[in-house]
């Protein structure tokens, strides 16, 4: 009898949802964390907003049909057009609005990693999904390789590569006088995380990279994930934990000898489930994904 894998499956199902999305029943709601900074939900990537004076900061911007209806719950909140897109990655989810807003005369900014995926076609493995590259008006204009700071609003707003996490672009965005940090999909706060082996992720960096917002973020600092509500220092810390503790576990069961599907029927994630195993990405396929890695880079 014909079988399908469960990853097979999801990517199916994934991209037969993408394709089917009635975008019009989406609707985009603002949450104001200070005076110019507010986070944006929707379909899709959480987005951050600055407003002010000197300009509309976005960082990442969903799907493509959805710009209208992001641009209408901007306006809600200042009658200035968007004049940056910042870009935490390059999945499609977060970077699906930029080819509107390049047109539009947007600004587009990301790590040099994100460019570079954008511009040819990808593959991602977990999902056996193809992407095809982005058009030009898409790709971002201007690129860095460790970081880079905007001057806008009254605020700093500091820009962060972080390597071979959730993919090798990610990009951490701290607004130093908000106290406020845009994390891309290094957190999927209150979920396992989707880590994209195939385009450069891996565990360890997602841990890495969770440390170094740990070692800024104060008591105060509101917290803004790639997907899942809004969370402060407090909540990063137990997924934090969460990640640490379930590399532990796969680590031993690796230096056991254990292949990928004696690993995942170990159950390492046992532990965590009940918190965060009903997202998207399901235990058994995030304690596989956290197995492969290691397998691959010991």
């Amino acid at each position: 009898m014909r079988t399908i894998t469960a990853i097979a499956f999801l990517a199916l199902a994934a991209s037969q949802a993408l394709a089917q999305q009635d975008f019009s029943k989406v609707e985009i709601r603002a949450t104001r964390l200070t005076d110019s900074t507010y986070m944006l939900t929707g379909s899709g990537g959480n987005i951050g907003l600055s407003v002010g004076e000197e300009a509309v900061f976005l960082i990442d911007d969903q799907f493509a049909p959805l710009t209208a209806r992001i641009n209408a719950a901007i306006a809600k909140i200042t009658p200035k057009p968007v004049r940056f897109v910042l870009n935490t990655h390059w999945h499609f989810d977060h970077t699906g609005g930029n080819e509107n807003y390049g047109k539009a005369g947007a600004l587009i900014v990301a790590h040099e990693n994100v460019r570079k995926r954008m511009s040819t076609d990808q593959f991602i493995e977990s999902m056996k999904m193809s992407i095809p590259a982005s058009p030009g008006a898409a790709l971002p204009v201007v690129t860095f390789t460790d970081g880079v700071s905007f001057h806008l609003n009254g605020d700093e707003i500091r820009a962060m590569h972080v390597a071979r996490a959730h993919t090798d672009g990610d990009t951490i965005v701290h607004f130093l006088k908000s106290d406020v940090i845009h994390m891309g999909d290094v957190f999927f706060n209150g979920m396992y995380p989707f880590i994209d082996l195939s385009s450069g992720g891996g565990i360890r960096g997602m841990i890495a990279a969770c440390d170094k917002v740990l070692a800024i973020a104060g008591q105060k600092t509101q917290v803004i994930p790639g997907h899942g509500p809004l969370a402060d220092r407090a909540g990063l810390q137990a997924y934090r934990d969460m990640l640490a503790g379930v590399l532990s576990r796969v680590e031993a069961l690796v230096r056991e000898g254990r292949k990928v599907e004696e690993i995942v029927a170990a159950k390492p994630t046992a532990q965590f489930d009940g918190k965060w195993g009903k997202g998207f990405i399901k235990p058994d396929r995030f304690a596989e994904t956290v197995a492969a890695d290691l397998l691959k880079n010991p």
